[in-house]
């Protein structure tokens, strides 16, 4: 997979991508990542890049020409859907918007992205973009949680981490990202390691049993109580998405 990224601050990506997983993916060959600024497409002698919203509201909004500019030059074809340009989006990368308006970002919409060998990442700053870029140019805008960011970057990174745990062969431990919490629409239940006694609190007794199918049952029962007491939400989404007569 390439992930390209427009960002108006591209050193804050160097440390992240160059550790852990995302480093042994990109060493793989699995992964590549481009960073590109968008100052260098600013607008006229000063690489202007944001500008004063119309109508007199506070703050400041990212143009649309620097990120038209931008994308347009990465996938080397006209994108932006202008009155008199017809685009075929369906043979477009998704070009994503990381924004808080945007749909969340779930462990389905990850492995939804990770099935594409391309993805364009643009990353909000200041009070926005300009609404042109939502309507005309972006195939999708994804969200990181209710919350505001002071831009996309970091939300980029948690993309490209969590897609990228999910390209086969990034995981040392190929099963590892199908076991994660919301893998499999419920939190992960608790994990223990050595040692089997610390300050006079016991591993339980049947993870040391070497039962497999005694351990598969206890770590299921484990993640459904789990989600039931953290996030009764998940355990109320499965049952609507299962069908009423196969039961739990």
């Amino acid at each position: 997979m390439h992930i390209d990224i427009i960002t108006l601050f591209p050193h804050m990506f160097q440390g992240p991508f160059e550790e852990g997983i995302l480093r042994r993916a990109r060493e793989k060959g699995l992964l590549s990542i481009a960073l590109h600024d968008l100052r260098a497409f600013g607008v006229g002698k000063h690489r202007q890049v944001d500008d004063v919203p119309y109508g007199g509201a506070p703050g400041m909004l990212l143009r649309p020409e620097p990120i038209v500019a931008a994308v347009e030059s990465i996938l080397d074809r006209p994108v932006f859907r202008g009155a008199d340009t017809a685009v075929e989006v369906e043979t477009l990368p998704p070009i994503i918007l990381l924004t808080p308006q945007g749909r969340p970002l779930t462990q389905a919409v990850v492995k939804e992205l990770a099935r594409h060998d391309r993805l364009v990442l643009i990353c909000g700053r200041y009070e926005g973009v300009d609404e042109r870029v939502r309507e005309f140019l972006v195939t999708d805008e994804i969200s990181i949680g209710d919350y505001v960011l002071s831009g996309g970057e970091l939300a980029a990174m948690v993309l490209v981490d969590a897609v990228t745990r999910v390209l086969p062969g990034a995981l040392g431990y190929e099963r590892g990202a199908e076991e994660d919490s919301f893998a499999s629409g419920l939190l992960e239940g608790p994990q223990y390691t050595r040692p089997p006694e610390f300050r006079g609190r016991q591993v339980p007794d049947v993870l040391l049993s070497g039962h497999h199918e005694r351990i598969a049952a206890w770590r299921r029962d484990q993640a459904l109580k789990r989600t039931r007491e953290r996030r009764p939400d998940l355990l109320e989404k499965r049952t609507s998405s299962e069908d009423p007569s196969s039961g739990e």
